[in-house]
């Protein structure tokens, strides 16, 4: 975790993350990045000298009609001491039952990133930290090149003026392997995914041709996300 605290540590102070007097609320899904992000902040605000506040908020899509069980990271905000909040919401039914979408991570996705800002400005949160780690801004360079034809990415800190919160990205250092040892090792609650076409995405195909060029070319991976970072791309 020591490792885990430290890369996020230098995302946070390289690009100005959190300041004091901030409340960061915290997209939390359950999986394995969003818990190690909460936790990340969590312990951190322990020692790292910055005054500032965490909402954990979880959107529960109820994909298969029931509601999600939650109650573990329930037990990881009163462990660490902060607010915690389960929303549910029928975002699940409105992209696979009522719009029917044959792309549904982007409205997905789109309509989370809503709700999440919504809720910031009803708990009078003025940063909304997501979980998107080094492995995730590599397939979104890829993706974008390859699909869209452009260079760019998400970037590690964006500001939203028409919600007037800022989004932030303290795993932007962090690869994905890193975050499944320091979750394995220190025994972290992982909420499993519901979605119905969890790991059958375009992201996913894009993550498992970026580690089989990985096998072929060692450090391709490094490169490319040194050349994200060097570059300047989208605020990096």
């Amino acid at each position: 975790m020591q490792e885990m605290l430290g890369l996020m540590r230098k995302a946070i102070t390289d690009y100005k993350m959190i300041e004091d007097g901030d409340r960061v609320l915290v997209g939390v899904s359950g999986g394995k990045d969003s818990v190690i992000m909460l936790v990340g902040l969590a312990r951190l605000r322990e020692f790292m000298g910055v005054d500032f506040s965490i909402v954990g908020v979880t959107l529960d899509s109820s994909v298969d009609g029931t509601e999600g069980d939650y109650s573990e990271i329930e037990k990881l905000s009163e462990q660490y001491n902060f607010e915690y909040y389960v929303k549910h919401t029928d975002i699940a039914e409105i992209v696979f039952n009522i719009r029917k979408e044959s792309n549904p991570c982007s409205l997905c996705a789109r309509m989370r990133r809503g709700a999440l800002h919504d809720f910031a400005k009803e708990y009078n949160c003025n940063k909304v930290a997501l979980g998107h780690h080094a492995d995730d801004a590599m397939q979104t360079l890829i993706m974008n090149l390859f699909n869209e034809g452009r260079i760019g990415c998400f970037s590690p800190v964006t500001y939203l003026s028409r919600k007037d919160v800022t989004v932030i990205r303290p795993l932007i250092y962090a690869s994905e392997r890193k975050i499944k040892h320091a979750i394995a090792k220190n025994n972290l609650p992982v909420v499993k995914s519901k979605c119905p076409v969890d790991k059958i995405t375009n992201r996913e195909k894009t993550k498992e041709w970026l580690n089989e060029l990985e096998k072929e070319m060692p450090g391709v991976k490094k490169r490319i996300y040194g050349a994200l970072k060097n570059s300047h791309v989208s605020g990096w």
